[in-house]
Parts: C-alpha cells; structure tokens; sequence
C-alpha cells in the first residue's frame, strides 16, 4: 500500500464491510507473517497494496480431523473490494509417505504452489490466486475462496443404494472426474506435480459445476516418474467414487456381508490396507473393464499406472463401452412401442466377480 495503514485507518477500512466492527478495537496490523501463530481473528495483514480482514482458521477436512486447526492458513478478506479470500502463510513440514514398497519424502513448498497459481491461473479446473512476498520474504499465497463442498462429502451424502447410484449418478460423476484428471495431466505436461491428491482437495464448485483441485504445495522427491505419487492419489479417489465411499473390511465384517469370504489379502487397496479395492468381489454390477482399473491400485497389482495418459486411455475405454451399451438398449422413439413406459435398462454382470488379476 502506498501508506501503511494506521489504527483510525484500518478500522474504516474494516467497517466498510463489517460496520458493527467496536470503534475501541485495537488492530493487530502484521507485514511480518513469519510467525502466523501471531495472526489472529480480527487482525489486519498488509501484503503489497492490499490489506486483508484475518477472520478463522482453516481447519483440516478429512480421516476425523475436522476440528483440527491449520493455523497457517487464513480466512480472510481482502478490504480493497471485500471478497473473501484464503491466505497460505509459510510452514514447513516434512514427512515420508510408503506406497507398498516405495516410499516418498514429502515436504511443502510454497514456491511450487506459487510456480502451479501462475500456471494454472486460467485453468477451470484449479483454485485460482496468486503469490506475494511480506516485508521479510515469505511467500504467501491469496486465494480465491471457492464456494462448493468437497467432492467426497458430496458423494457420501447421496441418500442412494449401491446400485441405483452406480447406474444412475456415477457416469456424470465419472466424466467430470476425468477432466479432472486431464488438468493433473496439464500439470505433469509443464513437469510439476499435485503433491497431495485427496478426494477432499477437488472441490465442486456451486456457480459452475466444475471439479477444482486445491492446495498445491506439497512436494516430493521422485525417484524416476514424476507422475507415480498423484497417480496413486488418483487412483484412490477413483475407487472411493466407484464404491460410493470407502468400503471397508471391518464394515463388511460386521454386517457380515456374504461377499466378504472371496475377499484376499491382494483385493486391498495398496496404501490403505482396510479397503477394498477390488470392488467387484462386492458389486458384481461393476463392469470388468472398470474393475480391473482398480486393481491396478490394489496390493495384488504386479503392474502399475505410469502416466495419467494411461489412466486415461482406461478410463476412455470404460466410458466408451457403457455408451455403446446404452445405445444398444436404447428404445425405439419411431415405432409402435414407442408410446410404451421407459423402463430403467441395464447389462448385468453374472459371471464370476474376481475379475482378473494384473
């Protein structure tokens, strides 16, 4: 900004999108985020020529931890124009992450987020924002606030059996997941990496419908492929779309589900050994050509993905067959039965559900 804004300053500033904001308030105003521990609800942070309205936390959105605080990540305004935004401030974190017999170091990188905004910065299928430097150096990234929900409590929260959802909802669900796939693919195309594909970072945006990632800044250190860490991220999420949610060992368990006998040990997803992957032996519905995509993310795999482009080519595949179906089945508009009701056609499946090993 062209003045550093000042208490009578901020407050105005604040006031004009929060009018009951106390005259008497004193305003943390911050161009130092290093410590982002010290940026708290109604602060102000000054970045470049804009300052921003700190409201909460963010908080982590999956396995349970939906209370936990991310407290280097900000909600926000930003009090030029009043738009909600989301400021990532600088924390480092490391840790290794195994994939059957490959393990990964992981760090973040606030400058590869940084690189992926500018990269993506017209792509409809990414958060979008940009990359600023405070007054000792620390990138920060502003956001724009997507509003939607998570793709996988969208899907967790469809009131359908199994089957009905699988005929009825997965084939939008499935297109849209494989342009989703496609923009990952736009990434490896420019040598850079997701780094932490979830289902709760592709958000479903309310305006547009699109599928959008977030939260780039996760790195790792490749061994050969650069691909090989998202690919099994895409592949997870694939089979929790597949399965309508995780399918677990211990709940089949205790509904004590008939299918649960033919499951082995090599019908287990590769990284989370309590879900099934080969989800086949429990939906005999699911196509063969789709179910042995997941077995390619499962611990019987002898052979795995190495590009998004094969992911792709698979995927294709399996699309193309359920319209060739559909077409098959598709009544006649032109003839006498065409006044007949629609009946609700489908191919099922009856022969062995195992599907072939990789």
């Amino acid at each position: 900004m062209k003045t550093m804004p000042n208490q009578s300053s901020a407050r105005r500033m604040i006031q004009r999108w929060f009018p009951n904001f106390p005259n008497a308030r004193v305003v943390e105003i911050h161009t130092d985020t290093t410590d982002f521990f010290r940026v708290n609800y109604d602060d102000v942070v000054v970045l470049g020529e804009r300052a921003y309205f700190i409201r909460h936390n963010a908080k982590e959105g999956r396995f349970g931890l939906d209370d936990e605080e991310k407290f280097w990540v900000k909600r926000a305004f930003d009090l030029q124009d009043g738009s909600r935004k989301i400021l990532k401030l600088v924390f480092h974190e490391r840790f290794n992450a195994r994939i059957g017999d490959i393990e990964f170091e992981c760090f973040r990188s606030p400058r590869k987020e940084a690189r992926i905004l500018e990269l993506v910065e017209d792509h409809k299928n990414f958060m979008r924002g940009y990359a600023i430097t405070d007054e000792k150096g620390n990138i920060v990234r502003v956001l724009d606030f997507i509003y939607g929900k998570p793709l996988s409590i969208l899907v967790e929260d469809i009131r359908l059996d199994h089957e009905t959802y699988f005929y009825r909802m997965f084939p939008e669900i499935v297109e849209r997941f494989v342009e989703s796939i496609r923009a990952i693919r736009f990434l490896h195309e420019h040598e850079e990496k997701h780094g932490d594909i979830r289902r709760d970072h592709i958000i479903v945006d309310r305006e547009s419908g699109h599928y959008r990632w977030i939260d780039y800044d996760f790195n790792y250190h490749q061994r050969e492929n650069i691909c090989s860490y998202d690919l099994f991220g895409l592949g997870n999420i694939l089979i929790f779309l597949v399965g309508k949610g995780d399918v677990l060992l211990s709940n089949l368990s205790r509904e004590k589900n008939p299918a649960l006998h033919r499951i082995r040990a090599d019908d287990a997803n590769i990284v989370f050994r309590n879900r099934v992957a080969n989800l086949r032996k429990i939906y005999s519905y699911i196509p063969e050509n789709l179910n042995r995509i997941l077995l390619h993310f499962s611990k019987g795999a002898n052979w795995f993905y190495e590009s998004t482009d094969q992911l792709l080519e698979d995927l294709e595949s399996y699309r193309n067959s359920v319209k060739k179906m559909e077409s098959l089945l598709k009544p006649d508009t032109t003839g006498p039965e065409a006044k007949l009701p629609k009946i609700h056609l489908k191919k099922r499946i009856t022969d062995e559900p195992g599907g072939p090993s990789l």
